[in-house]
């Protein structure tokens, strides 16, 4: 099987989820949430207790020592943080409030970049996303994109998220905790958010969901090969 990684970065909300899972349906390969990973390590401490600020090694531990996983069976892929699905957890404000404090620390970059690189040797026909796929983990992708929009579209949009699964949405609260996100996301040493130098950046924030999925499965097509 050939294989075809294409990456799709960007900031908080900017829909690299749900885009980066409606084009790997509409291209016929799988997508790899890598945001998702650092969140369920984020969710894995915060339910043990662990003071994320005062406590980095008790993190690192715990990602080390943690398989972390997807049910490729279901749709989405459920995330398992050992033997935990921690899927319905990723959202909540306090994992968004202690993602980009963990997603800093060297050390769990270390440990998610090679989960990463494992998952994609498995599974080689991917669409994945993240803040520095195109960057770090994959920068001999095979097609390169950086999505983007401005940070009150990106709040509206997850608001939305929350509301439809039923949790409580505070729109400034989400529209600030996206703005300290970008900031910490952009300045951390490793593994920075940038849009790679090969990569197309496309801002959303007029597009709707269709719209940009129908932009970049054109692209994609019009770069590799994508039939299996």
């Amino acid at each position: 099987m050939r294989r075809m990684i294409v990456t799709l970065d960007g900031p908080a909300g900017s829909g690299k989820s749900t885009t980066a899972w409606q084009l790997a349906s509409r291209l016929g390969v799988e997508m790899l949430d890598t945001g998702a990973m650092y969140r369920g390590i984020t969710a894995k401490a915060l339910d043990r207790g662990i003071d994320i600020a005062t406590e980095p090694h008790a993190v690192i531990e715990l990602a080390r020592s943690s398989e972390v996983r997807f049910d490729w069976t279901q749709q989405p892929p459920r995330l398992w943080v050992g033997r935990r699905d921690m899927t319905d957890r990723l959202r909540d404000h306090d994992v968004t409030n202690w993602v980009s404090d963990v997603s800093s620390m060297p050390a769990i970059r270390h440990v998610m970049v090679k989960a990463q690189r494992r998952i994609a040797s498995e599974h080689p026909r991917l669409v994945t996303e993240g803040r520095d796929q195109g960057s770090v983990v994959f920068p001999d992708a095979d097609a390169k994109f950086y999505l983007d929009a401005s940070p009150q579209v990106r709040a509206k949009r997850r608001a939305d998220q929350l509301r439809a699964a039923g949790k409580p949405v505070d729109l400034d609260q989400i529209r600030e905790a996206i703005i300290l996100r970008d900031r910490k996301d952009a300045a951390r040493k490793d593994g920075p958010l940038i849009c790679p130098e090969d990569a197309q950046r496309i801002d959303t924030s007029d597009m709707t969901s269709e719209q940009v999925v129908d932009f970049l499965a054109q692209r994609v097509r019009a770069l590799v090969e994508v039939e299996a």
